[in-house]
């Protein structure tokens, strides 16, 4: 398993997108009208073949809006994971008493995207969604077109990580656990082969969730200097639509 996608939820997409853009020197490359399905317009920020999603609800009563309410604005929402095999780990997660609440299979071009997504209350903290693509190269959710978005000169690199906090960290890393089929470490990170999910005491006030974003640079300098300017420290954090995004 691999991290490609972590999502935040936020009452202005656009002005969220523009700030992460600004700060580390990204483009904005796709929008997909298909999540008008959940009530939800998005923008998609490719990071190498890695990606940020900002979604805002534009419809009442949708999953995202109550999130946004639940912990009192901006805020991550999401957690998607690239896999081998969908029909492996979905019947792995049934095993493990954790319920499918959607799934889908869609082809554009010559990409095929296959994902499930678990039900938070099995889980906790955020969404997660198993995901698979056909060819593995591609990644629909970002159009077909994202390539043309990234270089090998841009100073950001990829999602290294995420960052879980809770009254419980034990115990919701003891689900995501269940929910990829891995163990984590003694210090509450479950690995994957080039990114990792670690589990932290909540200490921020708005309770069980994401905290931040890990985020692989090629000069820390240049990303801290952008932020500062751009005002979007926060306690010496990059902190932009609810999330910190800590650089390695």
């Amino acid at each position: 398993m691999r991290l490609r996608q972590l999502v935040i939820v936020a009452e202005e997409r656009d002005l969220i997108a523009t700030q992460i853009c600004k700060v580390f020197d990204l483009k904005v490359a796709f929008h997909d009208d298909g999540l008008i399905y959940f009530g939800l317009i998005n923008s998609l920020i490719p990071l190498g073949d890695t990606f940020i999603e900002i979604v805002t609800p534009v419809k009442e009563n949708t999953t995202a809006e109550r999130y946004l309410k639940r912990r009192n604005g901006n805020g991550g929402y999401m957690v998607i994971v690239d896999c081998d095999d969908v029909d492996k780990e979905k019947k792995r997660v049934a095993q493990e008493g954790i319920e499918v609440v959607y799934e889908s299979e869609r082809s554009e071009g010559n990409v095929t995207g296959r994902t499930i997504h678990l039900h938070p209350k099995n889980i906790g903290g955020a969404i997660v969604s198993i995901d698979k693509m056909n060819p593995e190269s591609g990644w629909l959710w970002a159009g077909l077109e994202w390539q043309k978005y990234v270089s090998k000169d841009d100073n950001t690199k990829c999602l290294s990580g995420v960052v879980m906090q809770s009254d419980d960290k034990e115990a919701l890393c003891s689900k995501w656990e269940k929910a990829f089929g891995i163990k984590a470490n003694e210090n509450l990170e479950i690995a994957f082969s080039d990114s990792r999910i670690k589990f932290i005491d909540a200490s921020d006030g708005r309770g069980e969730g994401i905290n931040a974003f890990e985020v692989s640079v090629k000069d820390k300098e240049i990303i801290l200097n952008k932020a500062r300017e751009l005002e979007l420290l926060k306690e010496d954090n990059i902190h932009i639509g609810g999330v910190n995004f800590i650089l390695n």
